[in-house]
């Protein structure tokens, strides 16, 4: 593989993977249980996840640690004990099926809670408890880190700067905006990489959020910004709807792969897709950005 700042850099695109959890939940995963179980518990179902990906042309693959930091572990059934354990095993499984033919990115979602002044939650405690998980998965072997669905501008930072704290890796930075065009905690694009592009990362941008057609001003913002960033796409695969209890999620692969154009062209070089995509929405994307 190439180095990843560099080809970047070179304005070459890559390829990321799509949603994990909804993914999971389609293989039986109960909403009650934290997905980073299934890394020591179920881990031929993480495997076959990253090689479906892989196979659709995926040309980086997120490691399955959303939610792995101390914090979000611990709600859930008081997990935090086995973080090491758990964010080790996940990067073991991605590295094992990319076998050094595409980016593992090791992945670090939002705590949960709410930063002061709003919570409890301070500045220097998330700096603390992004910097433990990334140093997890910086030791398991990661080629970087990917900051994403962020709506606090404050926790965005403090996962930066806790990453640089414990590694040189480059970082991905993506939030989560909705379609008033600002974050649930009121973010704009513009104030987001204004603060966190010259904090030294190598991509920035959306993910998740409210559907696809948000990611076009958000990108459009954060380029009229900073024409030289490195812009990330990944948006939900629409707007989620309940049926029979289920959430689904209605954006055909062709439809997303069209979207997928777009945003090559408004200059997002790292594109992918979130919440309610499969396998076959990257495989889509993949035949359209490569045509």
């Amino acid at each position: 593989m190439q180095d990843l700042r560099q080809y970047l850099r070179e304005g070459n695109f890559i390829i990321a993977d799509g949603a994990t959890g909804t993914v999971l939940q389609s293989m039986g995963l109960q909403p009650s249980t934290a997905p980073e179980l299934w890394n020591v518990e179920k881990p031929e179902a993480i495997r076959s996840l990253h090689r479906a990906y892989l196979d659709a042309g995926s040309q980086v693959i997120l490691t399955n640690t959303f939610g792995g930091n101390r914090i979000r572990l611990n709600r859930a059934g008081g997990l935090g004990k086995r973080i090491e354990e758990l964010n080790r095993a996940a990067v073991l499984l991605a590295k094992e099926e990319a076998d050094g033919r595409t980016y593992v990115a090791g992945d670090i979602g939002p705590t949960g809670e709410l930063m002061a002044p709003y919570g409890s939650l301070s500045y220097e405690v998330a700096v603390d408890v992004f910097a433990q998980q990334a140093r997890f998965l910086a030791e398991g072997g990661v080629d970087l880190i990917w900051i994403e669905t962020m709506s606090d501008l404050n926790e965005a930072k403090a996962a930066i700067k806790g990453t640089k704290r414990v590694t040189d890796l480059p970082i991905f930075c993506s939030l989560s905006f909705g379609r008033r065009g600002r974050t649930m905690m009121g973010t704009t694009p513009t104030q987001a990489i204004e603060t966190l592009w010259p904090l030294g990362l190598t991509a920035i941008g959306g993910n998740c959020g409210e559907g696809v057609e948000v990611m076009i001003p958000v990108l459009t913002e954060m380029r009229n910004a900073f024409a030289d960033a490195v812009l990330i796409a990944k948006p939900n695969a629409g707007l989620p709807r309940l049926e029979n209890g289920r959430t689904v999620f209605d954006m055909r692969p062709e439809d997303m792969a069209t979207h997928a154009r777009h945003f090559l062209k408004l200059g997002a070089q790292v594109i992918g897709a979130c919440c309610g995509s499969s396998p076959a929405h990257i495989a889509a994307i993949t035949e359209a950005l490569r045509a």
